[in-house]
């Protein structure tokens, strides 16, 4: 049985299929709630941190973590199995509103077979069809009742089709919500006070590690010199924690590897600055006003596909919110020691190019932040329930 006990309040199908979307289908199903002062229901397909606010999933959205065209064909038929469930559970549950999150993969083909079914058809996190693809704006428009997004320049892209869009805010806003303590983390792991912090992320896939790793590591050589007594922090994740601790077990200056994620906004609290793999962990340093380099390299083929797909002329949200170079960009055949070190050496140290980057970091943050009328969630949340009452 999907559909939770409460007995009150409209029914809400949602549907997650990765672990970014688990988390934020739990805190609009707890802003849902807040919203509603708990008369409302849910159903659907979620990850833990659903269950954990009332939802009994269909299947495990393990099922559904499967990346890449050539991994997902030995698993095909079970994703596409998994679809005509959800699609048939929707059908007969008729609930007051399908919100789909993130996942346009898996969530999208299954709004789309639930066109005409009764009820409104919502989705949370537009599609960057700003970055390649833009045909998918008017493909998903076809189909959907509502986006909610989350950065300020994506509905055009969308209500030019004709599709109602709302800006909610990026959940980066509110994982970082609560003011992280800078000094205690470093008495904490034995840092000192005055000693140069730098927080150094290569990435969350092996890939990405195997290649950032080494470039960061002679950065950090080239940077040492100047800075005396620098520290790495590297917080990281579970599936790549070992990798991470054996590829800066050599790195020529005292370093943390962090592997609890209450640690992690801390850390930025903590640090004078960051070297970052490009992705959404520029957005939590920016959130966390953490002065910030962006890095990427992947090989020369798919450097070569990719700009030829992309529109957009940076890859960090805070650049693409503002339309400039707030966070430096060193990609591919730019991303060298000498360059990194270069571009980090002005935000270590107290100056013109920290303040600077600082103020844009501040109008990056109100930028991300919706309406500002509360949490991401809560105007996710309220956004739904308009949705469901103007339907009804």
């Amino acid at each position: 049985m999907a559909e939770a006990d409460g007995p009150t309040g409209p029914l809400i199908f949602l549907v997650a299929g990765e672990p970014s979307g688990d988390q934020l289908g739990a805190r609009l199903m707890a802003a849902l709630k807040a919203e509603t002062g708990g008369a409302v229901r849910f159903a659907g397909v979620g990850g833990p941190r659903m269950r954990a606010e009332g939802l009994q999933s269909l299947f495990p959205i393990d099922d559904l973590a499967v990346m890449g065209l050539v991994e997902v064909l030995p698993h095909l038929r079970r994703i596409l199995r998994r679809i005509s469930e959800t699609v048939a559970a929707a059908r007969r549950l008729r609930p007051d509103a399908l919100v789909t999150i993130d996942a346009p993969g898996f969530s999208l083909r299954v709004a789309k077979r639930l066109e005409g079914a009764g009820f409104p058809l919502i989705h949370y996190v537009a599609p960057s069809v700003w970055a390649w693809k833009p045909w998918r704006a008017r493909k998903i428009a076809g189909f959907l009742d509502h986006l909610l997004a989350l950065l300020p320049f994506e509905p055009p892209y969308f209500e030019a089709h004709g599709l109602a869009t709302t800006v909610v805010g990026h959940p980066a806003i509110e994982a970082a919500a609560e003011p992280a303590d800078g000094p205690a983390f470093r008495r904490r792991h034995g840092i000192a006070g005055n000693a140069p912090l730098l927080a150094v992320l290569p990435g969350s896939r092996a890939g990405e590690v195997s290649r950032l790793a080494p470039v960061f590591a002679a950065t950090l050589a080239r940077l040492a010199p100047d800075f005396p007594g620098l520290c790495a922090v590297v917080p990281t994740v579970p599936n790549v924690a070992a990798r991470v601790r054996a590829a800066t077990a050599a790195w020529p200056v005292e370093t943390y590897v962090l592997e609890q994620p209450s640690e992690k906004y801390a850390a930025f609290a903590a640090a004078d600055a960051a070297l970052a793999a490009s992705g959404t962990v520029t957005v939590e340093l920016a959130v966390a006003r953490c002065p910030t380099v962006v890095a990427y390299k992947v090989s020369p083929v798919t450097a070569a596909i990719v700009r030829r797909m992309l529109k957009v002329r940076y890859a960090s949200i805070a650049n693409l919110v503002l339309d400039r170079p707030v966070q430096p960009e060193l990609l591919q055949e730019n991303c060298t020691p000498e360059k990194l070190g270069a571009a980090l050496h002005p935000l270590l140290a107290e100056g013109k190019a920290r303040q600077r980057q600082l103020a844009d970091l501040d109008a990056v943050v109100a930028a991300l932040s919706g309406t500002g009328k509360g949490p991401p969630s809560r105007q996710a949340a309220r956004c739904v329930l308009q949705v469901v009452s103007a339907r009804r």
